[in-house]
């Protein structure tokens, strides 16, 4: 076990006049499995903890703990009021050189003008957690951090604390390992509105067909009712397990669970580096890898679906131009292959100037047209009107930044709402001038099938 360090600075005499501080200390440990870690924390923090792993599996993070909370209920300010406040805290920051840096991690609702009453009541338009332990595993490496944000004067005395219970975790992980559970047990299934879903696919097509909109996309939710309350970890390590080319997250509140399995990237910051990707058109998988290869031949010569990627790309490339410089976009899609759909996908990168936060690009890039529509303001109206339900944080920003700037935020879809013996799946495709009815409603079955699958459910007749 990790032998006591003395932090000169963090015995420092304090005064009344002594601002907020945040302290950090990082300690390298062997390998420990981060849902063996984040299982050891459940006793404690079994309302407090987040997950995630990026696509390429080379960043685990996971919470356990609140050093501190920043949620805001604001509508057009939420992203420079989270900023500000992480900025504010980020000021008193106290570290070695040695140190990794701290991350916050949180989300976004889709729509904060939303107020109608739902499953999501707890959550505000704007939740991020900067979590007291921190385990990280890049590259290979796994490195354990604790945050104490205080004005406390006896800092030193609660940051001793939170070093015994940090090596009390590392024990806990290592000895146990990690097990994985089961997949639950479905009981049933039930679609919310199946009917209303279908009547507002044909009245946003309508609507585009008069010339009122170009595309929308139109969500829907179904909720699955289990035998036995799910844990956070197993839902986690089944969604983990089975969608592994995917951005994984989970962001725990209270008795409530946000996780799913994304393929699709908003914007990543890092060292200077800006990077975006542009997903929208899909397809499904085939059973063999002939039809596979046709299906994906014939998604990349649809013209609906090419018309649906190429407003994200034009919408991304907008923001990118404005915010960046040597900016690299591909002009023709390729095809993204994920366990149960394939996508069309362009991938974007440029430099970045680092003043600029990343919640700056959260904002302008939110919600892309893969998400939201075509045009913005038009399109969420619409939605608002005819979807008749609450997305919380279903296809909103979702992931993390740290005290140095980087960071990485996905959308969240493939999603989930979690809560004891039941969870609502969320799914939504693009409606367009020649969208038909039964299609779009098919093709919701298909994006709900990676959570469907990981809880432990199928594609029921319909």
């Amino acid at each position: 076990m990790s032998q006591k360090i003395t932090i000169p600075w963090l015995e420092q005499p304090v005064t009344e006049e002594t601002h907020l501080r945040f302290f950090t200390e990082t300690i390298e440990v062997g390998r420990i499995s981060p849902l063996a870690f984040l299982e050891a924390g459940q006793t404690r923090y079994s309302e407090e903890h987040f997950y995630w792993q990026n696509a390429n599996q080379t960043l685990t993070i996971v919470g356990l703990g609140h050093a501190e909370v920043l949620q805001s209920n604001c509508v057009e300010e939420r992203f420079s009021d989270i900023k500000k406040r992480w900025r504010e805290i980020c000021d008193g920051l106290i570290k070695e050189e040695k140190d990794k840096a701290p991350v916050l991690f949180g989300g976004f609702s889709f729509d904060p003008k939303n107020a109608r009453e739902s499953e999501w009541a707890k959550f505000p338009s704007a939740y991020f957690v900067l979590p007291s332990f921190q385990l990280m595993t890049k590259n290979g490496r796994t490195y354990i951090l604790i945050n104490l944000v205080t004005t406390n004067y006896h800092a030193a005395e609660e940051f001793e604390k939170l070093r015994v219970e940090r090596d009390q975790l590392i024990h806990k992980a290592q000895l146990n390992g990690f097990v994985p559970a089961s997949k639950p047990t479905v009981e049933s299934v039930d679609e919310i509105e199946k009917e209303r879903y279908k009547q507002a696919v044909q009245n946003v097509t309508s609507q585009i067909q008069k010339g009122e909109a170009d595309k929308v996309v139109v969500a829907r939710s179904v909720k699955l009712n289990f035998k036995e309350p799910v844990s956070s970890v197993t839902a986690l390590h089944h969604i983990a397990n089975e969608q592994q080319e995917s951005y994984h997250f989970g962001l725990q509140k209270g008795e409530q669970l946000f996780f799913g399995a994304t393929p699709e990237r908003l914007i990543e910051i890092e060292d200077g580096q800006a990077y975006s990707a542009c997903v929208a058109g899909s397809i499904k998988r085939g059973e063999t890898a002939e039809e596979d290869r046709l299906l994906g031949e014939e998604l990349l010569t649809d013209r609906k679906n090419r018309d649906e990627h190429q407003y994200v790309v034009d919408m991304i490339s907008t923001v990118f131009n404005e915010f960046c410089t040597n900016n690299s976009i591909p002009q023709e899609p390729k095809l993204m292959k994920i366990r149960d759909i394939q996508h069309l996908f362009t991938p974007v990168q440029a430099s970045v100037d680092k003043e600029k936060s990343i919640f700056e690009f959260v904002q302008a890039l939110h919600p892309t047209p893969a998400l939201g529509g075509v045009p913005t303001n038009k399109s969420m109206d619409i939605i608002r009107e005819e979807e008749q339900m609450d997305r919380g944080y279903y296809a909103a920003p979702i992931g993390w930044t740290d005290t140095e700037g980087n960071g990485e935020f996905a959308v969240a879809i493939r999603s989930a709402l979690l809560e004891e013996e039941q969870a609502y799946l969320y799914a939504g495709g693009g409606i367009v001038a020649n969208s038909e009815v039964e299609k779009e409603y098919d093709e919701t079955w298909i994006k709900f099938r990676p959570v469907l699958r990981a809880l432990g459910g199928k594609l029921y007749d319909k």
